[in-house]
């Protein structure tokens, strides 16, 4: 099918955005059953803890991790509606320990029937590079395929803004792209929401 046929044709190639806005594509990846272990460095110190964090102390953790990548999701949240996320029964947060020294963070949703979003997931930038990643993803997939079969899909979603191997590494990691889009909102450094000097491998237009 060529670009303009059929009932989900796109409009013209290019877009010319408000200025003042940004744009990402976003890959949409999940797995139905648990992959083979991929292999990780030796634990050097590293542990996964369950937290229950207030509004401030998880937005700080949020902030660390995702501000590099312009995480703004939860920054735009009012904190009534935060709280209501964070103290869900059916929603579990960790933090990645290295030694004494919280370096990741980890969001596993299931509040849908049947499925696991991996909602947050991240490392501090020092910590890129030294195996924390996979070793918080390896902890995340025990603890989603444990509860199988009550648990039969885990999914996520990574945009063009992220770490630039982070749709690689969820390949890697045994999850398969199923959809894709594009996702358009205001840029979060000119509303506020994150520092101006945030992102800089992503421009202020």
């Amino acid at each position: 099918m060529t670009s303009g046929e059929g009932a989900g044709a796109l409009p013209p190639r290019h877009q010319m955005l408000p200025a003042g806005w940004i744009a990402e594509v976003v890959t949409y990846l999940e797995m139905h059953a648990p992959p083979q272990p991929r292999p990780e460095p030796a634990a050097g110190g590293m542990a996964l803890q369950r937290i229950h964090p207030d509004v401030v102390g998880f937005l700080e953790r949020f902030r660390r991790v995702g501000e590099p990548w312009l995480w703004a999701s939860r920054l735009r949240l009012d904190n009534s509606a935060l709280t209501a996320i964070l103290t869900a029964d059916a929603v579990e947060i960790y933090d990645l320990m290295i030694g004494p020294d919280t370096v990741g963070l980890l969001e596993l949703d299931f509040r849908q029937n049947g499925a696991c979003e991996l909602a947050f997931f991240g490392v501090v930038p020092e910590a890129i590079g030294v195996g924390a990643g996979r070793f918080l993803m390896n902890r995340a997939i025990e603890r989603v395929w444990g509860r199988a079969p009550r648990i039969g899909r885990f999914w996520v979603h990574t945009c063009s803004n992220d770490h630039p191997d982070a749709l690689a590494f969820y390949i890697r990691s045994g999850f398969i792209p199923y959809a894709r889009g594009v996702e358009c909102s205001p840029d979060p450094r000119l509303e506020g929401v994150l520092p101006r000097e945030a992102a800089p491998q992503i421009p202020v237009i």
